[in-house]
């Protein structure tokens, strides 16, 4: 379980202080697919690189399980993402040198996780393995950034806006991709997104404004291809 209390985080803005994020708290259960939503500026990707530890609130908590994150500093920060979480962003962040097996190969290296077949089967890239990003869809390299990140057999994956350069068929794939391995491994999804169609796969709604939380609501989950784009 991961318990957020009283986050807040601010930017210079001239003379004054803009807050990214203003008292904010909630919970997240382990397993749930929690999805984020607000308009640009609402601070929710700012909530996500802080519950992420890939940024540092200004003050408050984050708890992992009863441990605080807040406090660790740099090299311990960095051995608990290692350990705890992954990341996908929207954009794909694939080594252009390397082909999709070696970049996926990245992900396990840090869990020394020597098989990575399962997981190339698990998102579709079976006979994809030699091929460069450069000679993928967008959707393939997409792909190959998830079976990334889930090669690290993290807890928690969190995700920036992973269909937001994709085109609908594209993106109603990878996020069946998704749905099907949270439900597999068992993993807790965190995942921000202006697609409010996409909030209708979530088992919990966060929606986002100025900074705060204006609402929170669980959501019985709906099917990929139940929901419009």
């Amino acid at each position: 379980m991961i318990e957020i209390n009283n986050l807040v985080k601010t930017y210079e803005n001239g003379e004054s202080k803009l807050y990214a994020l203003n008292q904010v708290s909630f919970t997240i259960h382990n397993k749930e697919f929690v999805v984020i939503l607000g308009p640009s500026g609402s601070g929710k990707s700012t909530l996500l690189n802080a519950v992420s530890g890939l940024e540092k609130p200004d003050s408050g908590s984050i708890k992992y399980d009863g441990r605080e994150i807040c406090g660790l500093k740099n090299k311990e920060l960095t051995a608990f993402r290692r350990e705890k979480t992954a990341f996908i962003f929207q954009s794909y962040y694939l080594l252009p040198a390397l082909n999709a097996k070696a970049n996926i190969q990245m992900g396990a290296n840090l869990a020394n996780n020597k098989d990575i077949t399962d997981i190339i089967k698990a998102v579709g890239l079976e006979g994809k393995e030699k091929n460069l990003p450069r000679q993928l869809s967008g959707g393939e390299q997409q792909r190959v950034s998830i079976a990334r990140a889930i090669a690290k057999k993290p807890e928690v994956l969190f995700c920036d806006e992973p269909t937001g350069a994709l085109d609908e068929t594209t993106g109603r794939l990878v996020m069946k991709y998704l749905v099907d391995l949270q439900k597999n491994m068992g993993l807790t999804i965190v995942m921000v997104t202006h697609n409010t169609n996409l909030a209708q796969l979530a088992t919990k709604i966060i929606k986002m404004n100025s900074g705060k939380i204006v609402e929170i609501t669980e959501n019985k989950p709906k099917k990929v291809d139940e929901i419009a784009w």
